[in-house]
């Protein structure tokens, strides 16, 4: 019987996610995939990764159903995220910025965390726009952008498909409007410091499911 399900694709490499908490890691969920977690025994389910587009989407009632059934639903990062600010008040968890953003209507798209990745690896393949706003702010904050070019580079990340989104093609398509010593700084500082919020989200959410498992054995 699985403790702690969680549902992990490309948000966080596995072996990393391994040494922070053990658990049944499954591939991003679908529809009936949190309930089946809760009908198979999971006390905690982590839900970061989902589906969007290629699939159905995980649904509010099976997330509210599995909580029914006494299973603690933990949100983060991605589908996660979106639909713990759905529910949060509710009785599903949330943890994380991102999580955070969704909550007090800063972030308002399911586009902000969407991406293409290899449905073997899990290697995103493309960036999302989330961890992409977070790289500028920190670029803006260190110097290395203006808050004008900054402006720029936003809007055509924005304005890009997100299967399409790289940093390579937003920096491409600002060529004409932003000088080219400015996107040459800005695409070292990706190289070295870009941030991924996405990941940085996960691991909030498994420590706080380790904590959660460690209360929930000592208190069964």
């Amino acid at each position: 019987m699985p403790e702690i399900v969680v549902f992990l694709g490309p948000s966080l490499d596995r072996e990393k996610a391994l040494e922070i908490l053990a658990a049944d890691y499954r591939p991003p969920a679908a529809r009936g995939d949190i309930l089946d977690a809760a009908s198979q025994g999971a006390r905690i389910i982590v839900l970061i990764d989902g589906v969007f587009f290629q699939d159905c989407s995980v649904g509010h009632r099976e997330i509210l159903e599995a909580m029914k059934m006494g299973t603690i639903v933990i949100g983060a990062s991605s589908m996660g995220a979106l639909r713990a600010a759905e529910l949060d008040t509710l009785g599903m968890e949330g943890v994380g910025e991102i999580y955070r953003m969704y909550r007090d209507g800063e972030l308002v798209s399911d586009d902000e965390v969407a991406l293409v990745f290899d449905p073997e690896s899990f290697i995103p393949l493309s960036e999302p726009l989330i961890n992409i706003r977070f790289t500028v702010r920190r670029a803006v904050e260190e110097g290395i952008l203006g808050k004008e070019d900054a402006a720029i580079l936003l809007e055509q990340a924005g304005s890009i498909y997100f299967p399409d989104r790289t940093y390579e093609q937003i920096c491409e398509a600002s060529r004409e409007m932003i000088d080219l010593r400015a996107l040459k700084n800005f695409m070292a500082f990706i190289r070295a410091d870009k941030i991924d919020q996405k990941g940085i989200d996960t691991i909030a959410a498994l420590q706080r499911a380790a904590v959660l498992a460690g209360e929930y054995g000592r208190s069964h």
